[in-house]
């Protein structure tokens, strides 16, 4: 499994519409690759390390696929639009890294005391 992330610098005076690439742009990607985009995630930079500095990166997106060969093959015809799409939600050149998966895993609560073996 690999993610194509795609990030945007954080930069004074940057623009980034976050209700535009939620409702429109993340939708139409879907749409677009299939059922080849297995997940993804999208995250808007709060601080840097430390607290109330800027973030490097103003959002982030996190797309998962099989392989970067699937990727390639589901992003590739619809490239021109996708990207095309860009300059109606942000001003940022967006950089772009394949990531090969080596562990995910989702926190699972705990359950201990009497109650844990009740069925």
């Amino acid at each position: 499994m690999i993610t194509v992330s795609v990030v945007y610098p954080q930069y004074a005076g940057a623009r980034f519409d976050f209700d535009y690439y939620l409702q429109r742009h993340i939708p139409l990607v879907r749409q677009l690759v299939g059922s080849a985009l297995r997940a993804v995630t999208v995250e808007k930079g709060l601080s840097g390390a430390e607290s109330g500095s800027e973030p490097g990166y103003i959002a982030a997106a996190r797309l998962t696929f099989d392989s970067v060969e699937s990727f390639q093959k589901a992003f590739g015809p619809h490239a021109a639009r996708i990207m095309g799409d860009v300059a109606n939600y942000t001003d940022i050149q967006p950089e772009i890294q394949y990531n090969e998966t080596l562990l995910q895993e989702a926190h699972q609560p705990v359950v201990s005391g009497w109650y844990a073996d009740a069925q």
